[in-house]
């Protein structure tokens, strides 16, 4: 079977066409999935999961269109209405972006904040009283009681059983929609325009590994007749695997008859540890989850390593601490894993963005701005395609953007009473924190949840309430919800685009006019799901999963902060102080000795929430990969690849189809993640 030509047409208007039909549908299923049902959490992971199985199908109605051309006489009609690979992913990217919007951390928090303050004002709680006058400046960013028809929007928003397209619950939220839509698109096209500016130093100088593109690469892969990944026994081997045990474990949520494989998700080890000190561990989940084994193959070893290793280090820390007694109520807080994770982030950040300087240098001469600097028409394209002359037009895009971006962020700020110096600091973290993601990303292809870091905490533990301010405070609780968790942050998904634009020959250009219009797209295809869910569902009655508990961080945190400021405690920030240490000094090492097994990257994983779920799946992996290696050389590594591929395939199009059965029958069905 052909099942894709070996010419790449790149990005054409029916790919473009095809993903403005499929965006919807995506954002409804994500939405319906994970908002009313809370069943597949397939944007809670590097890879996500919707576009993978519509790029799945895409490829099986690729392959039908080729046996069809093989026996028809119009097989040249037939082999023209197939899509090649750059046209499949045009719409896996426009797919992708859909998903960053429209999943876990982004538009679904948004939601959980909108009108939540309004609705949990009550006697006991005392919004109105603790803060609701410092909401004021924001008042254009949600809806509240007080506005024309707020108070009804919001009691059918949460109660249900409404239709959202009536005027008088459509229009109390389109004034706040429309500012949260301008203000993601802005934030989001900065994130664009830096990924823009670094593309060239980790794709090509330092040819990062990039293993979130390696499934979508070899699905799609122009082979012409011999199609080594769709006809390979590895592969369906693999695919085999994850299906019996979907399978399996979804019938015995179905019928608890059916046996069940435990020890694939969250087998905890902690009722077995019930003696001091070592039920100081907690929570520890075994999960050997087939998705998250399949993409730790292509990690280096030495990163595979640093993952699980810091870990357990972080297990024992915990054990360590019990024993000394530090874990004590005098010492509340301990471990301090907040203060932990984000001094090692932020120093991450640091690390990374300095090793940038040279790249960041190079982007603004090759600008040649007032025809200074070296001439942009000299030398061969890159390996991406992109000529001296279309780079040197990216990089004047990319910088007037972050230019254009500033700015509507400073009257933005203004706009929402936000003090300039907390502003600088606030959406400075985020930036930072964006570019160590993306960077442990493209090297790891790691989750990155990183719950404990955000800049509202961050300021509070360093600078302490009172120096903060009330209003400065109330305005990044109001902000609080699109730095929450980073699950589906889009600037990983940015650089990882970049990189599929090589394999596919897309033109670098249209790929970056495609994204910043399919975010646009997204974010109203994302608003429409959510408000079309949770006004005939109602977002507190049926919607199980509606991320009510983002307006609770955000607010109950700001009116206990309120209520009794504290001062920065020094404890705090010594463990803020530790954690970047840390990561610096696991940096000085790795740089000075080739034999240093331990990544800083591993360490600000393990203590931020990140690795929690992976952990073991990643251990398994890694094990695996040692003695494949080893024993057998990279070329048995090499062939052993479709095997792992097809785990994370054939867990993404099972949990894909477990996730269509649920919602159709009304039922409540297994998940493969958490």
């Amino acid at each position: 079977m052909d099942a894709s030509p070996v010419r790449s047409r790149g990005i054409t208007l029916r790919a473009v066409l095809l993903g403005l039909v499929l965006m919807p549908i995506n954002a409804y299923w994500i939405t319906v999935v994970e908002v009313r049902w809370y069943t597949l959490d397939g944007t809670c992971l590097p890879l996500f999961i919707t576009p993978i199985f519509f790029l799945f199908l895409l490829c099986l109605g690729n392959m039908a269109l080729a046996r069809l051309a093989s026996r028809s006489r119009a097989s040249s009609a037939l082999r023209r209405a197939r899509f090649d690979q750059g046209e499949l992913l045009t719409v896996y990217v426009m797919l992708v972006i859909g998903c960053v919007l429209a999943g876990h951390d982004l538009v679904q928090n948004l939601f959980g904040i909108i009108a939540h303050a309004d609705r949990y004002n009550t006697p006991e709680r005392k919004y109105d009283v603790t803060f609701f006058q410092y909401l004021k400046p924001t008042s254009f960013l949600l809806v509240q009681d007080k506005d024309p028809g707020g108070a009804n929007a919001i009691k059918a928003f949460y109660q249900g059983g409404a239709r959202w397209y009536e005027p008088q619950y459509l229009y109390p939220f389109l004034g706040p929609l429309t500012w949260w839509t301008i203000f993601l698109s802005v934030l989001i096209g900065m994130c664009l325009c830096i990924s823009i500016l670094i593309r060239r130093a980790w794709t090509e100088n330092e040819k990062l590994a990039f293993p979130i593109v390696q499934l979508p690469l070899a699905m799609t892969n122009p082979t012409g007749r011999s199609l080594p990944f769709w006809r390979s026994k590895l592969m369906w081997s693999g695919f085999a695997v994850s299906a019996i045990i979907d399978f399996v474990n979804g019938m015995h949520y179905l019928y608890p008859s059916w046996p069940y494989l435990a020890q694939v998700k969250l087998f905890d080890l902690a009722p077995y540890l019930t003696t001091r000190p070592w039920n100081a561990v907690g929570w520890t989940p075994i999960s050997m989850y087939p998705f998250a084994i399949g993409l730790a193959y292509f990690l280096p070893l030495d990163l595979a390593f640093s993952c699980w290793f810091f870990y357990v280090a972080r297990k024992m820390f915990q054990v360590v601490g019990a024993m000394q007694g530090w874990d004590s109520p005098s010492n509340l807080g301990f471990p301090f894993f907040e203060q932990q994770s984000s001094g090692a982030w932020i120093a991450l950040g640091c690390v990374v963005v300095w090793g940038l300087r040279g790249q960041f240098k190079t982007a603004w001469e090759r600008c040649a701005w007032l025809g200074k600097g070296p001439r942009a028409t000299q030398g061969p394209p890159d390996i991406a395609g992109v000529t001296p002359e279309s780079e040197r037009r990216q990089y004047r895009i990319a910088f007037l953007g972050l230019f254009i971006g500033v700015i509507f962020l400073s009257w933005f700020s203004w706009k929402t009473a936000l003090a300039s110096w907390v502003a600088i600091i606030f959406f400075g973290l985020f930036f930072l924190l964006a570019i160590a993601m993306t960077r442990v990303r493209a090297e790891l292809g790691a989750p990155h949840e990183i719950f404990f870091v955000n800049p509202r905490t961050v300021l509070v533990t360093l600078f302490g309430i009172n120096t903060i301010g009330a209003q400065s405070l109330t305005t990044t609780s109001v902000l609080y919800w699109y730095n929450r968790c980073y699950r589906c942050h889009p600037m990983p998904n940015h650089i990882e685009a970049f990189k599929l634009a090589e394999g596919g020959r897309m033109q670098m250009g249209r790929l970056i006019a495609l994204i910043a219009f399919a975010t646009v797209v997204a974010t109203i295809c994302a608003c429409w799901a959510n408000l079309h869910v949770t006004y005939a569902e109602g977002a507190t009655s049926k919607a199980v999963g509606y991320k009510s508990w983002v307006g609770f961080e955000s607010y109950d945190r700001l009116n206990a902060w309120l209520q009794t400021p504290t001062t920065p405690q020094w404890t705090q920030k010594a463990y803020v102080i530790a954690g970047a240490v840390i990561v610096l000094g696991l940096r000085l090492m790795r740089g000075a000795f080739l034999w240093w097994p331990f990544h800083p990257a591993g360490y600000a994983l393990a203590v931020s929430f990140a690795m929690d779920y992976f952990w073991f799946a990643f251990f398994v992996s890694w094990l695996i990969k040692l003695v494949i290696v080893r024993f057998g050389g990279m070329k048995t590594h090499n062939a052993g690849i479709p095997f792992f591929l097809g785990l994370t395939l054939g867990d993404y199009v099972c949990g894909s189809l477990w996730a269509i059965y649920g919602p159709v029958n009304g039922l409540q069905v297994y998940k493969i993640f958490i």
